[in-house]
């Protein structure tokens, strides 16, 4: 991957910093020793990635056209440590192997792959055939995923709190837009803008997974991680896009702290400026929309959505409200001004963000 001019140095991760804090300062070292070793390895990766932000990445051929439009996947096992790469171990057009995360990541690339390209005629995450990177057992007792601007990062979890990050296919998805969302508007991870980051990887790690099961919107669970979290935690996942605020209710994680409207809008210094908890709230105007709309998510609500994304006209600093009217035009340019226009701007109001 070459570096683009005006790229933000990214480093997304999918569990946020306020959930691995709390654990970290719980009493049981079971727990707490794991958290506090993600947060400093998040720490030395985030700084890495800065570094080669600056230093510039590799170079990576463009696909030949026999190569145009198919993923091309490469899985590497760190076998617990975190020099990246690590070993390779399946390459595209491999039979599946023996380990149960090595093909779930493998899957997973191609899950998110195939959506982009089949709903939106994206090949994939940079639009010109970009290989897709995934490196699996990371770290021990890593209790995270993440996208470092140039591959997926996948970590086994501590089996406590956490389960193995390739379990939800919507996880891989989710990761992998933030690389997409880097390609495209590039928005700041801060404040909005870096809510708005989130909540697209959210959306489309939503869809992904939608698209994969052949689920309409009425049938989804609109969840993100679900199947992540162990056995002992209270709770169903990360975070839920039909009702921000009840993914997880724990005596040891809390209480998931998303809103789903601005009248509960959190101000806070910390993860960023809340990057990871005031996307509930363009994550429930998606759940509106798609839902009043109905049928396949992926197909309206995700083109308006992707279009927003991918037109240009969205930029890195945009709050809730420029996004916001800019689906509305989306939305008035493709379907013209009717039930996919009035849905947009409706979802929107529910959720008390104004169209400029």
């Amino acid at each position: 991957m070459t570096t683009h001019g005006g790229f933000e140095p990214v480093f997304c991760t999918i569990v946020p910093p306020h959930v691995l804090d709390r654990l970290a300062q719980t009493e049981d070292p079971a727990l707490a020793r794991p958290a506090r070793r993600t947060l400093e390895r998040d720490a030395l990766e985030r700084t890495r990635r800065r570094l080669t932000t600056v230093i510039g990445a590799p170079a990576v051929a463009a696909p030949t056209t026999a190569e145009a439009e198919k993923p091309h996947r490469t899985i590497y096992d760190l076998r617990h440590g975190t020099d990246l790469p690590g070993t390779k171990v399946r390459a595209e057009g491999d039979a599946p192997g023996k380990d149960a995360t090595v093909n779930r990541a493998y899957a997973g690339l191609g899950a998110t792959f195939e959506l982009y390209l089949k709903a939106y005629g994206r090949d994939s995450i940079d639009g010109s055939g970009l290989p897709l990177d995934a490196s699996v057992h990371y770290d021990k007792d890593y209790n995270n995923a993440f996208w470092n601007g140039e591959q997926m990062v996948f970590g086994d979890g501590d089996g406590e709190i956490f389960l193995d990050f390739t379990i939800p296919i919507d996880v891989i998805g989710h990761e992998l837009t933030h690389g997409v969302t880097q390609y495209t508007a590039n928005l700041t991870y801060f404040g909005q803008p870096g809510a708005l980051n989130e909540s697209l990887s959210d959306v489309f790690g939503s869809l992904i997974k939608q698209y994969s099961l052949g689920q309409t919107a009425a049938e989804a669970d609109w969840l993100i991680g679900a199947g992540l979290l162990a056995p002992r935690v209270t709770g169903t996942a990360l975070r839920s896009m039909k009702a921000p605020g009840t993914a997880y209710d724990d005596d040891v994680l809390g209480k998931d702290p998303q809103p789903a409207t601005m009248d509960d809008f959190v101000r806070t210094g910390r993860d960023n400026g809340g990057v990871h908890i005031n996307s509930g709230i363009p994550n429930h105007a998606f759940y509106l929309l798609a839902t009043a709309l109905g049928g396949n998510a992926w197909e309206r609500a995700g083109q308006i959505w992707y279009d927003t994304l991918t037109g240009g006209r969205l930029k890195k600093d945009a709050l809730f409200a420029d996004f916001a009217t800019l689906t509305v035009a989306a939305a008035k340019a493709r379907y013209g001004a009717g039930d996919e226009t009035d849905a947009v701007s409706k979802a929107w109001e529910q959720v008390g963000v104004r169209t400029l």
